[in-house]
């Protein structure tokens, strides 16, 4: 590889970084990882995703300083294929689960992925969530066939963990543009309240509450319960709830929350998850957009590297993660999006500002996928 390489500092956006890193080819050398920090270098969960990102490609080069300080990373082909990774605890497999969603259509192979650890935690996206919004999201991008799946298997809850998620995907050798500029009306709402060692009370008294509050907005809400027992409920016990409310465009905006982990800070009760989580989709939808808030990078990335053809997203307001990553884009591929804001009309039931995001893709096609 003659291209030359980019440098940066800090642990921040360290995903975003290595991801579009192992996409576009060029190579990355990050700095000053926490080097001011009483207990410097990189964490062991960011040693846990150079791992995954090992295994998923061929011929990586990485190299850590001493003090994991200084990481340099020269990606390999994305190779796919079957692979299992224990997810380090401190953050849940959506952590991991988001880079892969990323890299998945551009692998030699379908991927086969089975991560084990935390699958629904208070930091990253859930499996739930990621399960309802992103991959029909990806579906309009034109990744989609049998393969196309993912699946709790098992629950874990912090701080144990004990969860394990399945999740597969076909490849593809070109991303198709998309025009995504009306959400439409929300029509119905769909979600799933779960709960590991616990009464499996728990999930209808979250139920219960949730309904308390949308009911007044739309008549169409099947809230389902999911109680696991055994050795499917993982290893610490919790709660939570996955909220989708879907659009007459085939949009999907989510919220979700999970119970206080065991042994950290004041316990939770279902009621008031109920309602805070309504609370939040009802924030979602308000931002609206044809796509929420935690699957806005997903997007962009996706429309930067469709065809050679123009692709328009309407987003809520960007969120500082999407914001930063819209510059990493234009790092390492030069795309640069044209952003208008649109101000809602007078019609308050319209929700906050919009933007509408337009570029012309970089057409990437998947090199590492044989012509058959």
């Amino acid at each position: 590889m003659a291209s030359q390489g980019l440098a940066y500092d800090g642990c921040n956006f360290f995903r975003q970084r290595l991801v579009l890193s192992t996409l576009s080819g060029k190579r990355v050398k990050i700095s000053n990882i926490r080097s001011k920090d009483d207990n410097p270098g990189l964490r062991d969960f960011e040693a846990s995703f150079i791992r995954l990102l090992d295994k998923v490609t061929n011929g990586s080069k990485i190299e850590i300083n001493q003090t994991g300080t200084v990481l340099f990373y020269m990606p390999g082909l994305l190779h796919g294929g079957s692979v299992e990774h224990d997810c380090n605890m401190q953050r849940s497999v959506g952590y991991y689960l988001e880079a892969l969603l990323m890299l998945a259509p551009f692998m030699k192979t379908s991927l086969k992925a089975t991560l084990r650890g935390v699958t629904n935690d208070h930091t990253d996206p859930t499996i739930d969530m990621l399960k309802s919004t992103a991959l029909p999201l990806m579906k309009k991008f034109g990744i989609d066939g049998e393969g196309f799946d993912l699946k709790v298997v098992k629950r874990g809850m912090a701080p144990g963990g004990g969860g394990e998620v399945f999740f597969s995907c076909p490849v593809r050798r070109t991303i198709r543009p998309v025009q995504l500029t009306d959400p439409g009306k929300i029509k119905r709402i769909r979600g799933v309240a779960y709960s590991v060692r616990v009464s499996p009370q728990m999930a209808n008294r979250i139920v219960d509450s949730t309904r308390s509050v949308l009911n007044q907005f739309i008549p169409d809400i099947y809230i389902y319960t999911d109680h696991m027992k055994g050795a499917n409920s993982g290893k610490s016990p919790g709660f939570g709830l996955t909220l989708v409310a879907e659009t007459l465009n085939g949009s999907f905006l989510s919220a979700e929350m999970s119970s206080t982990p065991q042994g950290q800070g004041d316990p939770m009760l279902p009621e008031d998850l109920g309602r805070n989580c309504a609370k939040l989709l009802l924030e979602e939808v308000h931002r609206g957009g044809c796509v929420d808030s935690s699957n806005q990078s997903l997007t962009l990335l996706l429309m930067t590297l469709g065809q050679q053809d123009v692709s328009k997203v309407l987003l809520g307001p960007l969120s500082p993660y999407t914001i930063e990553f819209l510059r990493h884009i234009k790092d390492f591929f030069q795309i640069m999006f044209k952003i208008e804001v649109q101000k809602p009309s007078e019609d308050k039931r319209k929700g906050g500002d919009k933007v509408l995001m337009t570029c012309v893709g970089v057409g990437y096609s998947n090199i590492n996928k044989t012509l058959k």
